[in-house]
């Protein structure tokens, strides 16, 4: 950064407080949602190295702030929530940048990271008056794991244990659930409950929720999303130590009994864990972006694709932001104004079938999608990839020139040049889901020679921030 940027940077300490800056947009604040390994940590990433490398210019052409030349540097500064665990840009740019290149860590908690925004005013009647101008973005990450319990907040533990038993009667679930099931089979509900009981109970229903979520089964709603990533500061907690039933006890049943103790530590989940996380943080957000990788949908079959598909608009149905939405019930409402909906690793597919992925993921939401709308809330759907680890290119087979992509494969050591397949535009009926239709491959990260000086290798991240930042400028 020139010293020019440094003195900008260095003369900008007015403490007017949160609500002015929010109020003359010199503050927004961004959430990045999504599933389980949506790439919500990649995304981060490579969305804090594109601003912090802005003034080079030439990777960011849809960002108009940066194409028009009045970008004049971003910094990191100091998060305002200290209690916060500061979300490791260094880490994380340091995997993807080594020797070999690795992909960053997913989330396994909350974490938070500020950039100061220098640019120059558009605004006619200020830029002949203050025409330097700062914004501070918070960005706040967390695991999607945590999104699946905000629907908890609507349902008892009888209501919520009876759609658990229902989801359970279809493959695979019901072949991955059998030993948790047995236990349960063979226990008293209406008995005096028991530490052992209960933390055998739990860590089985535990146990079947990673099973879910392994990659052959690819599995997303996964609920409490405390049990497969409780933070360090839950492990073991008796908070933790509970689990759906099968089987309903008839009232009345005893206040010290098994079913009695479950019903309790559910009610105390949602009240101590669920609702507080929820008011603390997401009261504040103003901008949405929502991940998720549809191409892993693909891979696993329907199953796969009805459970993600069935996760992301349980979670936006939550997010309702009218007078009759959930959050305003509980919170007073949001004050989110935007939406970005992104499928990720759109460099996994190629060129001509971006739109097909952007299209296919619209069909996922539309209801999500079309209630926001009517709420007032700008909404988008993009294909991007936060870091393109794949090249285009072309083939020749029986005589005809194919589009295809090349790249090294996660368990290869050399690239590779393949045709993955086309993506179709409608959900294809459940027979038609044969094994092997889809083989979307993933992908090492791009050896990068010189990334300090420039920005990562995208597809698109310029287009996700002018939607979600540009107005602001």
């Amino acid at each position: 950064m020139n010293d020019k940027t440094s003195s900008h940077f260095s003369s900008s300490s007015k403490p007017l407080g949160e609500t002015f800056n929010r109020t003359f947009d010199r503050q927004v604040k961004l959430a990045v949602t999504g599933l389980s390994r949506s790439g919500k940590t990649v995304f981060i990433t490579s969305l804090v190295h594109q601003l912090l490398h802005g003034l080079e210019g030439t990777h960011l052409p849809f960002f108009q702030i940066v194409s028009s030349g009045r970008l004049r540097g971003t910094k990191p500064m100091p998060q305002p929530d200290m209690h916060i665990p500061s979300f490791r840009y260094d880490r994380a740019i340091e995997q993807l940048c080594g020797d070999p290149p690795t992909w960053p860590q997913q989330t396994n908690g909350i974490s938070e990271i500020r950039l100061a925004i220098r640019y120059l005013s558009n605004n006619p009647l200020l830029k002949h008056i203050s025409p330097i101008k700062t914004l501070c973005v918070d960005i706040v990450d967390y695991p999607g794991e945590w999104l699946l319990d905000l629907p908890l907040l609507e349902l008892s533990y009888e209501e919520w244990s009876e759609q658990i038993a229902s989801a359970c009667e279809k493959e695979p679930r019901l072949s991955l659930s059998s030993e948790w099931r047995a236990f349960l089979e063979n226990i008293d509900l209406t008995s005096e409950a028991n530490e052992a009981t209960l933390r055998r109970a739990s860590q089985l229903y535990t146990d079947f929720l990673h099973c879910c979520k392994e990659p052959q089964y690819g599995l997303s709603l996964l609920q409490p999303g405390r049990f497969t990533m409780p933070g360090d500061d839950l492990k073991g907690a008796p908070l933790l130590e509970f689990c759906p039933l099968f089987e309903i006890p008839e009232s009345p049943y005893p206040e010290n009994s098994l079913y009695a103790e479950m019903k309790k530590r559910y009610d105390y989940y949602k009240e101590h864990l669920v609702k507080k996380f929820y008011k603390e943080h997401f009261s504040s957000f103003d901008r949405q972006i929502v991940l998720a990788d549809v191409l892993k949908a693909f891979n696993t079959g329907y199953a796969s694709f009805v459970d993600m598909r069935d996760a992301l608009n349980m979670v936006l149905k939550s997010f309702q932001y009218g007078k009759t939405g959930l959050f305003n019930k509980l919170f007073g409402g949001l004050k989110i104004d935007k939406i970005l909906f992104a499928t990720t690793k759109a460099d996994h597919v190629t060129p001509n079938q971006l739109p097909n992925l952007e299209r296919f993921l619209q069909n996922m939401l539309a209801s999500s999608q079309n209630n926001a709308t009517f709420e007032g809330v700008r909404t988008e759907t993009l294909a991007l990839a936060a870091v393109k680890c794949t090249q285009a290119a072309y083939t020749t087979f029986q005589g005809q020139k194919i589009s295809c992509i090349k790249g090294v494969p996660i368990k290869l050591d050399k690239p590779v040049a393949l045709f993955p397949g086309e993506v179709p535009l409608e959900v294809p009926m459940p027979e038609e889901w044969v094994e092997g239709r889809f083989q979307f491959m993933e992908f090492k990260p791009p050896r990068l020679a010189n990334v300090h000086g420039s920005g990562l290798p995208h597809i698109r991240l310029d287009h996700a921030l002018e939607f979600l930042l540009g107005d602001k400028f």
